[in-house]
């Protein structure tokens, strides 16, 4: 099974550094642009079928990516974004950092000891959800042959590659949280997954917002 997985297109909270979550935000006019020009790289792979988190911006992704090809297109709530809870709509840049609680820094910053509240959910709860999602894909014998398609978020994304090698809570962010529309590529084989590369884009680097955290 080869998989191909990819984070949303640009938001207008993207650009304004604003904690997303679950906030069902739109992509905007680069957004957009972003993905077409993904598409168009990805325009030879036979994708079989799509799973998308049902939020609006990955939805979007998706359906661009998927073009013309008649194929499923799956909504999983468990490849939506982390909630942020109370947190989400707030700024998290150095130039307009809003959030009140000074430990919220460590979600990006030390993984490790982040404590989630006011009705965010934990790493720890992210992981469960997204592995369970990618094991259950990568068992079924139906896809071993198949080429996937997955549109998720910044976060679900890492979550989905933390069941790789067993990753530390530490390392949960690895390189960083990957560009809006990067496309990282897995190949699995009766469950055993392997990562082909990761963060790629198919644009220009100067287009798009480059994802930064407070520090």
């Amino acid at each position: 099974m080869d998989i191909y997985i990819i984070r949303h297109g640009e938001t207008e909270w993207n650009k304004l550094r604003k904690l997303q979550g679950r906030s069902d935000t739109e992509l905007n006019e680069m957004g957009i642009k972003l993905a077409e020009i993904t598409a168009e790289a990805l325009e030879e792979i036979s994708f079989d079928i799509a799973y998308t988190s049902p939020l609006k911006r990955a939805y979007k992704t998706a359906e661009i990516i998927v073009g013309k090809r008649n194929i499923p297109m799956i909504a999983d709530e468990r490849i939506q974004e982390v909630s942020f809870g109370a947190y989400e709509g707030l700024g998290c840049s150095k130039s307009n950092y809003e959030i009140p609680d000074p430990e919220f820094e460590y979600f990006f910053q030390a993984p490790e000891k982040y404590v989630a509240k006011n009705g965010a959910e934990s790493i720890e709860e992210l992981c469960q959800r997204t592995t369970e999602f990618l094991k259950e894909i990568t068992n079924n014998p139906e896809l071993e042959n198949k080429t996937v398609l997955i549109a998720t978020h910044g976060a679900a994304l890492k979550g989905l590659l933390s069941s790789i090698g067993n990753k530390e809570k530490k390392d949960f962010w690895g390189n960083g949280v990957h560009r809006n529309c990067a496309v990282t590529k897995l190949e699995s084989h009766k469950g055993v997954i392997h990562l082909i590369y990761e963060n790629r884009i198919f644009y220009p680097e100067d287009m798009g917002t480059r994802p930064t955290f407070a520090k």
